[in-house]
């Protein structure tokens, strides 16, 4: 039986298995792997299978070892040698305890929706999960109408040109008016699907409600699979939207780009990217 490890026991693992090869070789690694599934079994009082010979452990651990490579997520730095501002003011700096990505959007920049976020240097993603927290104000010289939007472009390709994204509205999560609710949550896909045409020829398809506020860490999840996005909010195990027709289609990938709109002041921390080889 293969036990899946979660988040931090899955990187142990695979960090474990990276350093035993290097310093002890694999004929190393996999003797070791043989003497601990004999442990496990005595332990559990079953006798160890005879059929088990050595190619057998090196192929159960071998697809562990690709397994565990694959799927455990990579924490990316945050430090300004590592970002390109596009279309936004950037700055790494404390805040609240913690160092974090501040990005305010140009004031140049009239529309919405538009590529105006951090870009993560020299990563290509097309599927997996992104994991971020996220924290929005509103600007001194906000609008009415912001709402302090704040969320992640991926599949940016390299001119900037063309890129999905999801983004959230805090301002909208606890408004007394239940329209706004249901406009918390918003995908759009640049640069032809803004929220505004998507809006107008699909009511509610690309929009949701979530819970979330003003001057509080939200963590966002996306998790990208062919033409499908699926976003999780604050560890729920349910997704607050589901995109199943990515605009750009399932072969689309590229950057990840750290996003906000008008009126926002964005904080983002803890970047986390799992791609799928």
């Amino acid at each position: 039986m293969l036990y899946l490890l979660p988040g931090k026991a899955c990187s142990n693992l695979a960090m474990a298995i990276h350093i035993m090869c290097i310093f002890g070789g694999w004929q190393v690694f996999f003797t070791n792997c043989r003497w601990w599934l004999f442990s496990v079994t005595s332990r559990n009082n079953k006798r160890f299978p005879q059929f088990l010979k050595m190619k057998s452990v090196h192929l159960i651990f071998l697809l562990i070892f690709f397994a565990a490579k694959n799927l455990c997520g990579q924490k990316v730095k945050l430090e300004a040698g590592n970002l390109v501002a596009n279309k936004v003011y950037m700055s790494v700096e404390k805040f609240q305890g913690k160092e974090a990505v501040k990005v305010i959007k140009d004031s140049a920049v009239k529309e919405v929706d538009e590529p105006t976020f951090v870009r993560i240097k020299e990563l290509d993603f097309k599927e997996g999960t992104i994991e971020v927290n996220v924290l929005s104000r509103l600007l001194p010289n906000a609008s009415p109408s912001n709402r302090g939007f704040i969320g992640v472009a991926f599949r940016i390709n390299e001119n900037n040109s063309k890129f999905e994204c999801i983004y959230i509205r805090p301002t909208n999560g606890r408004a007394e008016e239940q329209v706004r609710r249901n406009h918390a949550v918003q995908y759009f896909s640049y640069p032809d699907f803004k929220f505004a045409r998507l809006r107008k020829e699909s009511p509610e398809m690309y929009e949701s409600y979530a819970d979330m506020g003003l001057n509080e860490w939200i963590k966002i999840k996306i998790v990208v699979t062919g033409k499908q996005a699926k976003l999780f909010l604050n560890g729920n195990k349910q997704p607050s939207l589901i995109v199943n027709d990515l605009k750009h289609g399932a072969d689309s990938a590229g950057a990840v780009g750290l996003f906000v709109d008008a009126g926002t002041e964005g904080y983002f921390r803890d970047l986390k990217i799992t791609t799928k080889q």
